[in-house]
């Protein structure tokens, strides 16, 4: 007997997808509404938000508004037409790799319409069922989808365990000898949860023994590491030895795309091989013109970065000396954990949200372990330095409300959909 495809759907709706008629449309799918930025509305109410990637600031910036708004006027929406191989290339385009290139240390870049679908894809593209792929556990979703598609053999390593790094780079090179192929080794700058550095020095290091190629996902260091902010490789002294360099736009440029750099050697084959930019249409002007404001403000001047490191040293260390756990974060991410329930956690969000004007992400099991709350903000250079001290004040009574049960017991009076 065949069983309805939509059997399953109906019966196990997944570990997020259970809360869901409990928690849409404020804890997931929420609506902020108004201009991006440290204060909009929800739920009508004016909030402090610390959930926005825009690291620098640079959405709202004027000279950047100023720059979407001439693309917008001058070549709309649509331009260009088609895929960059056939229809839809342009001068614009050209420039901008060429500028990324130079920013990030490379010989040469090449332009993706998303980050996800982008990384995806390079996986894809880079590596034959011969190959062999090493990649961190904790590796961003777009990673893991990658390494799916991949025919050949893949091994995993603890997070940023440099033991666990050697002992299945020895696996991957036996069964490499074997097939005949290639080592790729994934990793990322910045990890997006905890907000730990990737530990790319020693994983350069590991090239004298071994050898393999480095793909590094730097979506979160592009723009806020390293002196002129081309990273966590330049942050570390080894961009140089980095082989093939992702990022987003979605985070520090506050914008659509993405760009993939290494040697030209690299790139020519991605442009030829890339599925997701063979088939797909080009990049739209007003993001790609957009990207070129923004990263001439990135490189004009290090103030932006500086007010950025300004409020994430205030805001970790208020934490810090306030006695909470932030982790071993050493980059703008600043995780909060706390002990609790996915419910207490619940009650806890809607108190911040509600009674403190307090709007932040919420991250639980499965993302990371039962028992565990993680509160992960993100301080940009449009916070104030009064922005964080209302922070601080706010989680030291939310703190004392989880410790002396009071989240508990209204989590145990509230009806959870757990079906």
């Amino acid at each position: 007997m065949v069983k309805d495809l939509f059997e399953r759907i109906q019966d196990n709706k997944g570990p997020l997808g259970k809360w869901a008629s409990q928690a849409e449309g404020y804890y997931v799918f929420p609506k902020l509404e108004g201009e991006l930025g440290p204060r909009m509305t929800f739920h009508g109410k004016n909030i402090l938000n610390w959930s926005l990637n825009d690291y620098l600031g640079l959405a709202n910036h004027p000279e950047v508004r100023q720059a979407d708004t001439d693309a917008a006027i001058q070549f709309g929406a649509a331009y260009p037409m088609g895929a960059r191989m056939m229809s839809g290339h342009t001068t614009y385009h050209e420039q901008l790799e060429n500028e990324l290139a130079e920013f990030v240390m490379k010989e040469s870049a090449y332009l993706l319409n998303f980050g996800y679908q982008g990384m995806v894809s390079i996986i894809d593209a880079l590596v034959t069922k011969n190959d062999i792929i090493v990649y961190d556990v904790d590796s961003h979703a777009c990673i893991i989808d990658g390494v799916r598609l991949h025919m050949g053999k893949r091994f995993t390593y603890k997070h940023n365990d440099l033991e666990s790094m050697e002992k299945n780079l020895q696996r991957a090179t036996k069964m490499a000898e074997e097939t005949g192929g290639g080592i790729l080794f994934i990793t990322e700058g910045v990890f997006g949860m905890r907000g730990q550095q990737g530990k790319l020095k020693e994983i350069v290091a590991l090239k004298q023994k071994y050898n393999f190629r480095l793909l590094v996902d730097d979506a979160h260091g592009f723009g806020t590491l390293g002196k002129t902010g081309a990273g966590a490789g330049e942050e570390q002294g080894v961009q140089a030895d980095i082989d093939v360099y992702f990022s987003t736009f979605a985070k520090s440029m506050a914008n659509i795309g993405a760009f993939v750099a290494a040697d030209k050697t690299v790139i020519d084959y991605l442009k030829y091989n890339l599925r997701s930019q063979m088939f797909a249409k080009a990049l739209p002007m007003i993001q790609t013109v957009g990207s070129l404001k923004r990263l001439e403000l990135l490189r004009k001047s290090s103030a932006i970065k500086d007010k950025l490191w300004e409020n994430v040293n205030a805001l970790q260390n208020g934490l810090k000396e306030k006695g909470f756990n932030i982790g071993d974060t050493n980059t703008c991410i600043t995780p909060v954990y706390l002990e609790g329930s996915i419910p207490e956690a619940m009650v806890m969000v809607n108190d911040l949200r509600e009674n403190y004007g307090i709007f932040l992400s919420i991250v639980v099991y499965p993302v990371i372990p039962k028992g565990i709350i993680l509160l992960r903000m993100i301080p940009t250079a449009s916070h104030t330095l009064a922005d964080i001290d209302e922070t601080l004040t706010a989680f030291e009574a939310i703190r004392e409300k989880l410790v002396n049960g009071t989240y508990k017991e209204i989590a145990e009076r509230t009806t959870v959909d757990v079906s």
